[in-house]
């Protein structure tokens, strides 16, 4: 479909959404005692129901939105996260020029037996059939849907266009959302969802990093082409679907931790994590590894995003609010406008409500999307990356408390605390970092020119100095940068002065 055609589709959409709102308001208005359905209720399934029609890439979209308390009301941000991408299953009949084309005519001949009568899931990008290879294994092939990748780009330009103009609207929201930013990067996490062979390399990369825990595994790539994917059966069920008595007690732990301690790595240490480990992708049995499946989605960011999280954790961790205040600002900027006292007196009712939770009790994914609220009402823009992170994080917790609720999220990352720490550690001082650190000192010699320059006008009275009312802000390695350049110009005049003196005498 091209532009004309999804634009049609979208304002088709919006018409319908206020049909509906047209309708519920006259019932409102009717005769006194008669049943309405609450506003409550209608308008949130109404506006999910929308994403769900726009199709895959506004889904996204939507379960990105039920992420930001900042920006979408209460009761429709829980129903947006209702959203999934599963859909009615297409007949087999639509996906078989797909196969053709990318296995060739005869692609029957390349396996023992493929099992079209029911897929094994029938998501909005691609469905799943159950075959079996020509040596008897059973395995999974993964089809795209005809045109879905044309359909998604379509999409991608009309939103970031329609966002464009809305940040002209209303500048001073779109300082503290960059919503621009926040589509581009989703986008470049659905890459792989469009291109299987990128999804295989995610699988071939995230393979290994599991298998440092005993009870993890990913699916073995068997074969891939951009539009197909065939890959080792996952045993089991579904994590949702787990009866606790068929697993013993020391089990269930296990599993838990280990996704739990694996999730955490990721964050912090491999800076790559899966973006939607929801339950319908961990599959677990009895006296087996839980494996992780679906990586079509997955997140990537750098070293200083990932230890301002940590530290925000940390402060989490031992109580301390300005901490973690400081960890969340390095993860994003201060506007002029921003209150970060204030942003960390709302982070000292949070954390004590926090650090003690079970999953059963709290959902430790869901409270960053509360911290993330609370940053945007006091001016603090934070990285787009947040959301997405946020959203994986709620998903594993929600994976793991259905196998095991006892768990405390919390402790589970004091227990890898040392590990982390090693592997910091241990980068900190690798061969890279102590290169960039010389060169960084290096790139401090002209703002020691600089500081001269300002000494030898203040000794001839010529230095003009602009005052600004406004507190240092950026982040800290730009106020640090302008501490010492304060403190290089302060020294550097009172050794002028020094000599000055000397020479008179």
């Amino acid at each position: 479909m091209n532009t004309k055609g999804r634009l049609g589709l979208l304002v088709g959409v919006l018409k319908q959404l206020a049909r509906e709102e047209i309708r519920h308001r006259r019932d409102a208005r009717g005769e006194p005692g008669a049943e309405t359905e609450p506003r409550e209720q209608w308008r949130p399934a109404a506006i999910r129901q929308a994403f769900e029609d726009l199709g895959p890439f506004y889904t996204k979209v939507g379960q990105l939105l039920s992420t930001r308390p900042d920006l979408v009301p209460e009761p429709v941000r829980l129903e947006l996260g209702k959203l999934h991408d599963q859909v009615s299953p297409t007949p087999f009949e639509v996906f078989e020029p797909v196969l053709a084309a990318e296995l060739g005519s005869g692609w029957r001949h390349r396996f023992h037996d493929v099992d079209t009568s029911r897929p094994l899931g029938a998501a909005s990008l691609a469905q799943v059939y159950r075959v079996t290879l020509r040596d008897r294994t059973p395995a999974v092939i993964k089809v795209q849907r005809p045109g879905i990748q044309d359909l998604v780009v379509t999409d991608m330009k009309i939103l970031r266009r329609a966002v464009r103009i809305a940040s002209r609207l209303a500048p001073k929201y779109a300082e503290v959302l960059d919503f621009d930013t926040m589509l581009r990067m989703l986008f470049e996490a659905m890459k792989p969802e469009l291109d299987f062979t990128l999804e295989a390399a995610n699988m071939d990369r995230a393979r290994p990093l599991a298998r440092r825990f005993p009870t993890l595994e990913v699916p073995e790539v068997i074969h891939a082409t951009p539009r197909l994917l065939v890959q080792s059966l996952a045993p089991g069920q579904s994590i949702r679907d787990v009866k606790h008595g068929d697993f013993t007690a020391e089990d269930r732990l296990a599993i838990g931790r280990d996704l739990l301690a694996w999730a955490m790595r990721g964050y912090f240490v491999d800076r790559t994590f899966h973006g939607d480990p929801h339950p319908g992708n961990i599959f677990v049995h009895p006296g087996g590894p839980a494996t992780i499946i679906d990586w079509g989605m997955v997140g990537h960011f750098d070293r200083h995003l990932s230890l301002a999280l940590l530290q925000t954790i940390m402060g989490v961790v031992c109580n301390d609010a300005p901490a973690a205040a400081r960890g969340w600002q390095e993860m994003g900027r201060c506007t002029d406008w921003a209150n970060p006292r204030a942003f960390a007196g709302d982070l000292a009712d949070l954390i004590p409500r926090v650090r003690n939770a079970s999953l059963a009790e709290l959902n430790f994914g869901v409270t960053l999307t509360s911290v993330l609220s609370q940053a945007t009402k006091h001016g603090i823009a934070t990285s787009p990356m947040l959301p997405v992170l946020a959203k994986s994080f709620a998903n594993i917790e929600g994976s793991v408390r259905y196998l095991a609720p006892e768990l405390t999220m919390l402790d589970v990352f004091s227990d890898q605390m040392g590990t982390i720490m090693a592997e910091l550690i241990k980068e900190s001082f690798s061969f890279a970092n102590l290169s960039q650190s010389i060169v960084d000192t290096m790139l401090c010699t002209p703002v020691m020119d600089e500081a001269r320059t300002i000494v030898r006008d203040l000794a001839s009275h010529n230095l003009g100095v602009h005052v600004n009312t406004t507190p240092l802000g950026g982040t800290g390695s730009q106020r640090a940068t302008q501490i010492m350049s304060v403190a290089a110009v302060a020294a550097l005049w009172a050794n002028a002065r020094q000599l000055k003196r000397a020479a008179e005498r």
